[in-house]
Formats: C-alpha cells, sequence, structure tokens
C-alpha cells in the first residue's frame, strides 16, 4: 500500500514482493520498522529526503537479504545507525542474538526505543565506537553497512570476533575494488575464505553484496 506520512509530504515506497519472501511470518514486524523509519528517520537524520520512494527496496530488504548468512549465535552490528542492518536482521532471525553497536547517542535512542516497541527479545544496544567499545566475549560474526571501505573496517570488526569468528559486511558494486585496496589488512588479520557473496538473485532488481571473510581458528 502507498503511504504518506504525515511527517513527509513523499510517498513511501509500495511494499515489493519481495518482502514476504525474506521476512515470511516475520513479516508484519518489518512493516511496523519500515513504518516508524518512515515516519521518523529523516527528522532523525537516520535516513535522507530522497528515501522514502526506495525504502523498502534499497534498505529493508537488501538488509533482510543477508539473514541466510547469519547462524545462531551471536552477531554484532557495527556501526548501527538505523538498524540497517542490525534491526532488520533481528527481525528476520529471532534465533540469532544481536549486539547492536552505535556511538552516537541519538542513533542509540532511536535503536533502544525500536527494540521495546517491536518486543525485540534477542537485541542489545551498546552505545560506543567499535574500536573502543568493551563487549562481554567476543562475537561469532560481525556485519556493517555503509560504514567505511574495507581497508578500515576490517581493522575495526575483526578484532571483535571469536577465532573462527567471520565477517559478514554489506557492501556495494566497488567491492571487488575495495577488496584490493584492502590486501594489506586481510594480511594483517590473516583473514581465509575471502569471497563476494551475491544475494537476492531473482528476487530484487538490485542484489545484494556481501563481503565475507574468517579469522583464523585458534
Amino acid at each position: 500500500m502507498t503511504e504518506h506520512t504525515p511527517e513527509h509530504p513523499a510517498v513511501l515506497e509500495p511494499e515489493p514482493a519481495a518482502a514476504t519472501v525474506v521476512f515470511g511470518d516475520r513479516l508484519e514486524l518489518a512493516r511496523a520498522f519500515t513504518r516508524n523509519l518512515a515516519r521518523h528517520g529523516e527528522e532523525l537524520g537516520l535516513i535522507g529526503p530522497l528515501e522514502l520512494p526506495r525504502l523498502w527496496s534499497r534498505h529493508v530488504i537488501n538488509s533482510g537479504l543477508v539473514a541466510p548468512l547469519l547462524r545462531p549465535g551471536r552477531v554484532g552490528d557495527v556501526g548501527s545507525g538505523a538498524g540497517l542492518p542490525g534491526l532488520v536482521l533481528a527481525i528476520a532471525r529471532p534465533d540469532v542474538r544481536f549486539t547492536l553497536i552505535e556511538p552516537m547517542e541519538r542513533r542509540v535512542a532511536w535503536l533502544e526505543r525500536q527494540v521495546s516497541e517491536l518486543a525485540l527479545e534477542n537485541v542489545d544496544v551498546v552505545r560506543g565506537r567499535a574500536e573502543e567499545v568493551k563487549l562481554t566475549g567476543r562475537l561469532d560474526q560481525v556485519t556493517a553497512r555503509a560504514v567505511s571501505a574495507l581497508r578500515t573496517l576490517i581493522p575495526i570488526t575483526a578484532p571483535l570476533l571469536r577465532p573462527g569468528g567471520e565477517l559478514v559486511l554489506m557492501k556495494g558494486s566497488g567491492v571487488d575494488a575495495e577488496i584490493r585496496a584492502a590486501e594489506k589488512a586481510i594480511r594483517r588479520f590473516n583473514l581465509v575464505d575471502v569471497e563476494v557473496v551475491l544475494l537476492g538473485e531473482g528476487i530484487v532488481d538490485d542484489v545484494t553484496r556481501v563481503f565475507r571473510a574468517r579469522v583464523p581458528a585458534e
């Protein structure tokens, strides 16, 4: 359904058919989150003024497509911001425990509000920068979206992982060039099984690209 929000004259993108495929029986929660983001995202500086007409496809479904790559365990989302992908993935994967890491107080408040309103029992929100935050134990997987280039992102995400843990980092069409530029960081952290995974082929027009790699097991 096309929706106008009272706070913004732009039109929220109609829900694509792919939403049912991605979220299944969790679709109502995904709808609630998307409505909340549409209503409050721009005023809180979470999304830009031109994002409503592509909010589902560019942001929510784009994030949700990563869900099958996650394993039951503890996943960190670095620079969670609006909750993309962390809150979206927490909706899609209630069997996974998420730690959302975000340094900005206003965004932390938004994340905590959504966790409460959506009754997401599998989410913790931690305020801090990834390179400074103190977590209890290391993570099984770490994800991030639109944070920084791999050469910068790998050094702040790889140390959060347990031995044998995995990076699952969302990237754009320039990911191959980013990998080449990040060769030093990849070697420094001894990353193995480095690959780019394409998600959503045959489901969405624009596929989701994920940089995936593991740190060595001890």
